[in-house]
Formats: structure tokens, sequence, C-alpha cells
């Protein structure tokens, strides 16, 4: 019966450090600090969900003209690091797409997306939030200009 015991304590002794806490040994301070990271490699963010507007029975040129200055605005706010994360929601009867912003604040990031034509025209209305999520998602922009085959 000893023996087991003695058996059962070396064993345990050889599992227990496989679920213990242990450090990141891969952790980049410079890169940390580039992104804004807090110890958790998190930041605030300001997320917005962008709504079909009230604007309505306007021109299919005049839609497809507001539509042209929302891209080029989301590739303005892109460039300038501003904007992180973008992408429409599929069909649906409120919701129509999905900004992250690398914004301190709700008013600095309704100013951001205030400059958006289609936001102008009120063909899209929005809703913000702070949102805390990974400092990495900075990075998502570089990556994804290496595996997009064609640009909106």
């Amino acid at each position: 019966m000893k023996a087991l015991y003695i058996t059962l304590l070396i064993l345990a002794s050889l599992i227990a450090p496989k679920f213990g806490y242990s450090q990141s040994t891969a952790y980049d301070s410079t890169l940390a600090k580039k992104l804004g990271a807090d110890e958790y490699g998190m930041k605030k963010y300001v997320m917005v969900l962008l709504k079909t507007g009230t604007a309505t029975g306007l021109p299919k040129s005049r839609t497809d003209s507001l539509f042209a200055g929302h891209m080029q605005n989301i590739n303005r706010l892109a460039d300038s690091g501003k904007l992180v994360v973008a992408g429409p929601f599929f069909k649906n009867d409120k919701y129509r797409g999905i900004f992250i912003l690398n914004a301190e604040s709700l008013e600095e990031g309704r100013k951001l997306v205030e400059s958006d034509p289609a936001v102008q025209a009120k063909l899209l209305d929005m809703d913000l939030l702070m949102w805390y999520g990974s400092a990495a998602l900075a990075e998502t922009l570089e990556i994804h200009k290496k595996i997009e085959k064609k640009s909106h």
C-alpha cells in the first residue's frame, strides 16, 4: 500500500505542473507598447453597429455615390490606423455592418463615423459602445493586405 501512495505522489508531482499557472514566454514589451496593450494584452476600442438609416427613396445613382464614399472613408480610416475591423452583416432588416475603431472615447468614435458620407446622408445610422478587446486587432489590417486578392 505504501508503494502505491509513493507511486501516486510521484505521478501527481509529474502531472501537476501541466495544470498550474505559467507566464507566457513570448511576451514582447516593445510590441505591447506599440499597440497600446495593457498587462493583459488588451485595450479600449469603440465598437460601432451600423444600422439602416432613415433616408429612403434616393435615386440609385445617389445611393451608389454615397456608398462609394462610404468605402473610401473606410479605407481612409483604416490607412490612418483608426479603423481596426470593418465588415457588413448578412442581409437583415436592421443592421448593416460593424466597425471597431481605435478610439479612446465614444465622442472620438462618433466624430470618426460622422465623416462617412452614407452616415451624413442618413443612409446609415449608428450605435456606439465602448469595447475591451485584444490590442493585437491592430495587426489585422496588415495581415488582411497579404491575403486579399481584390480591393474594395
